[in-house]
């Protein structure tokens, strides 16, 4: 354990956070996301674990990309679904937590969000049950002070 460290990541993926560069991007998948497309050492499973707690945690350390007008990334609703993810106002209020400019989120149709979540540079398996719950997100620079 480390002071300042949230409790609820684990080592693999505080290494992969640290690898991660400026404009790198995190998949953070929920229980029902199909493919990983990254080698097995690059998707942490966090079996029991939602994504918002997943998120804070996260956005706890690592900046969001300020040079991109969209540096997080939602798997938009499939054209003839009803649902209403509710899920990314708690995304929202997460991240604004954390980055003044908030999510400046992009919805990306389902096949675009796969096809970027392959060439993520990390990946988090979770068990959130919520649909649409997916979220990819850009890393930014760490400002020196």
């Amino acid at each position: 354990m480390l002071k300042g460290i949230p409790s609820i990541l684990p080592p693999e993926l505080m290494k992969l956070l640290m690898e991660m560069g400026h404009g790198d991007e995190l998949l953070i998948g929920d229980g029902n996301y199909p493919k990983f497309g990254q080698p097995a050492e690059n998707v942490i499973r966090m079996d029991g674990h939602g994504i918002p707690e997943i998120l804070d945690a996260v956005m706890q350390l690592i900046p969001l990309d300020p040079y991109v007008d969209n540096p997080t990334m939602l798997m938009a609703v499939l054209p003839d679904d009803p649902y209403v993810p509710t899920i990314w106002d708690d995304y929202r209020k997460i991240v604004n937590k954390y980055e003044a400019k908030g999510t400046r989120e992009i919805q990306l149709e389902k096949p675009e969000f796969y096809e970027r979540g392959t060439h993520a540079y990390a990946a988090i398996a979770t068990s959130e049950t919520a649909l649409y719950a997916n979220i990819i997100l850009r890393k930014g620079v760490v400002v020196p002070k």
